[in-house]
C-alpha cells in the first residue's frame, strides 16, 4: 500500500523540501546544489544512520495490546542519531485525521471532507506543522469508534521527531489558522482535551469531554493509556458488557454501544488517580467547540477584527505568509487590550 503525506519528514521530495545552496563566486555567483537535503524546518532528511534503534528490532509492534516497553528511552536513542530533529524537538507537533476507506454515502460528503481536510492542510502549512491523512483500518473491529486509537501507536512510531500527535475529526475545521497550541502550558500534562472536571467528575456526564479533537504526548504513559482506553472497545469480548457499564454510569447516555467519547470519560471518572494528574481538561479556549453554539457569533468576530485592523496600521500591512506569526502576535495583544 503507497501512503502520501504532506509531511516535510517523507523520504520522498516535496513541496516543502529545499536543496541547500552555497554560491560559487567563480561561475558568475550562480547558486549550486550541495548533496544535502533539508526541510523548510533545518531538518535534515538525508541523513539515517548505521546505528541501532528500534526500529531494527523485529519484535517491535504498533498493534493494540502490546504496549511494549521504554518507549521514552527509544525516542530519546533515536533523537541523539538525529540531531537536526532533536533540535526543537520538545515543541513539534504532528496533526492527524482521516476517515473511512470507502466513499461517503452522501453524494456531498466527500467532498466535504475534501474541503475539510484543505482547511487543515492550509492550517498546518501556516503553522509549520507536519499532517498526515489516513484512510486505512488499522484495526478491523475498531471501525466505529473513529479508528482514532489504532492509527495513533504507528504514527507515534513513525514519527518520533514529534512531541505531540494532534488527533482532529474528520469534520473539524479550524477557525483560527493562526492558533499556536499553548504547549508551555501543558508542560507537566501528556493529554489534552475539550471538555469540563465538572460535567465529569459531578453530573457524571459521558459528554464531559469532547474525545473529537485533543493531543496527546508520544510517550510511554500515552501508550499504556490507549491501551487502558482501547480496553472498552469493539475488539475486546467484553464490548457488550462495556456499553451496560457505561449506560449505568452516565444517565445521558442513550446509545448502548461503547464507543470512545464514553470509554474516555468513563476512563477518567474511575481510574482517575491513575490517569488524572497527567490528562488537561481544557477549557479556557474552544479546542472544539460544536458548531451550532458558536456559528451566531462569527459576524462579531469578523466585525471585530476588521475594527482592530483599523486602529493598528501594521495589521493592514501586506506581507509575506511566512512571517504572519508575527501579525498573529500583533492581533493577539490588540484583542487583549
Amino acid at each position: 500500500m503507497l501512503l502520501w503525506s504532506f509531511s516535510p519528514s517523507t523520504s520522498f521530495p516535496s513541496m516543502f523540501d529545499v536543496a541547500k545552496t552555497t554560491v560559487s563566486p567563480g561561475k558568475d555567483g550562480a547558486a549550486t546544489k550541495d548533496c544535502a537535503t533539508v526541510s523548510d524546518q533545518g531538518l535534515d532528511l538525508g541523513h539515517d544512520p548505521a546505528d541501532q534503534t528500534f526500529y531494527d528490532d523485529p519484535t517491535l509492534s504498533y498493534e493494540i495490546g502490546n504496549p511494549g516497553k521504554n518507549w521514552d528511552e527509544k525516542r530519546r536513542e533515536w533523537l541523539k542519531h538525529h540531531p537536526s530533529f532533536a533540535i526543537g524537538a520538545e515543541d513539534r507537533v504532528f496533526v492527524l485525521t482521516g476517515s473511512q476507506p470507502g466513499p461517503c454515502k452522501n453524494p456531498i460528503g466527500d467532498h466535504l471532507n475534501l474541503r475539510l481536510f484543505k482547511n487543515k492542510v492550509d492550517y498546518c502549512r501556516i503553522l509549520g506543522y507536519d499532517i498526515f491523512y489516513n484512510n486505512a483500518f488499522m484495526h478491523p473491529k475498531m471501525v466505529n469508534w473513529g479508528n482514532k486509537i489504532p492509527v495513533l501507536r504507528p504514527m507515534m512510531l513513525a514519527h518520533p521527531e514529534a512531541e505531540w500527535i494532534f488527533w482532529v475529526d474528520s469534520d473539524a475545521m479550524f477557525t483560527d489558522m493562526d492558533f499556536k497550541l499553548p504547549l508551555e502550558k501543558y508542560k507537566d500534562h501528556n493529554f489534552v482535551v475539550h471538555g469540563w472536571s465538572y460535567f465529569v467528575y459531578e453530573k457524571k456526564s459521558w459528554a464531559g469531554v469532547n474525545a473529537g479533537v485533543f493531543f496527546i504526548r508520544n510517550c510511554q504513559w500515552s501508550i499504556e493509556f490507549m491501551e487502558a482506553w482501547a480496553e472498552m472497545g469493539p475488539q475486546t469480548p467484553n464490548y457488550e458488557k462495556w456499553g451496560k457499564i457505561q449506560m449505568e454510569a452516565f444517565s445521558d447516555k442513550k446509545h448502548l454501544d461503547s464507543d470512545d467519547q464514553s470509554a474516555l470519560s468513563y476512563l477518567l471518572l474511575t481510574e482517575k488517580e491513575k490517569w488524572g494528574t497527567k490528562i488537561y481538561i481544557e477549557n479556557t479556549y474552544e479546542l472544539s467547540g460544536y458548531w451550532g453554539y458558536i456559528v451566531d457569533s462569527f459576524d462579531n468576530i469578523t466585525d471585530n477584527y476588521a475594527r482592530i485592523e483599523k486602529g493598528v496600521t501594521e495589521l493592514r500591512r501586506r506581507h509575506a505568509e511566512k512571517v504572519s506569526e508575527h501579525y498573529a502576535a500583533l492581533m493577539r495583544d490588540a484583542v487583549v487590550k
